[in-house]
C-alpha cells in the first residue's frame, strides 16, 4: 500500500509531551500544538484506512518532505530537528489510532528519510506486509 499525505509536515513530535504536578503527583498531558499536529495527520490518514487492520509483520517506509525555502535544494537531506525517530513515533501512533494495524509493534522493519522539497510537501508512506519468517541471507 502506497499513500501520500499532502500537507505541511508538522515539526512538533510525540517527544514533546508535558508533565505537570497535580496534588504533588506527576500528570502527563499533550500540549495544544501536539494535539493539533496529531489531528491533522489523523484527518489526512482516514481516507486511506484499510477495510480491516493489517495483521502480521509490517515493513514501513516513510519520506517526510518539508518545504525547502530559499536556502535548500530539492531533495537535499534535512539534517535539522525534529529527529526521524520522534516523527515516526507520532505517525505510527496516529496510524494505530486510525486502524491501519492492530499495534505498531507489528512494524518490524522501517526506513525513514527527511528531505527538503519543492512542491508537493507531505508524507510519503509505503506499507508492505511481510511473510511470517525472515528470509535468511548469508
Amino acid at each position: 500500500m502506497k499513500i501520500f499525505l499532502l500537507l505541511d509536515p508538522p515539526t512538533v513530535t510525540a517527544q514533546q509531551n508535558k508533565i505537570a504536578l497535580v496534588k504533588n503527583k506527576p500528570v502527563f498531558y499533550k500540549p495544544e500544538k501536539l494535539k493539533e499536529a496529531r489531528s491533522i495527520i489523523i484527518k489526512h490518514l482516514k481516507p486511506f484506512k484499510p477495510e480491516k487492520p493489517i495483521e502480521g509483520p509490517i515493513k514501513l517506509q516513510v519520506i517526510w518532505r518539508f518545504a525547502k525555502g530559499k536556502r535548500h535544494k530539492h531533495f537535499e537531506w534535512r539534517v535539522t530537528r525534529p529527529d526521524t525517530d520522534n516523527l515516526e513515533k507520532m505517525l505510527k501512533d496516529c496510524m494505530t489510532e486510525v486502524g491501519f494495524w492492530i499495534d505498531d509493534a507489528q512494524v518490524v522493519a522501517e526506513h525513514v528519510e527527511k528531505v527538503w522539497s519543492d512542491d508537493p510537501t507531505g508524507i510519503s508512506i509505503e506499507i508492505d506486509v511481510l511473510s511470517k519468517f525472515k528470509e535468511e541471507t548469508r
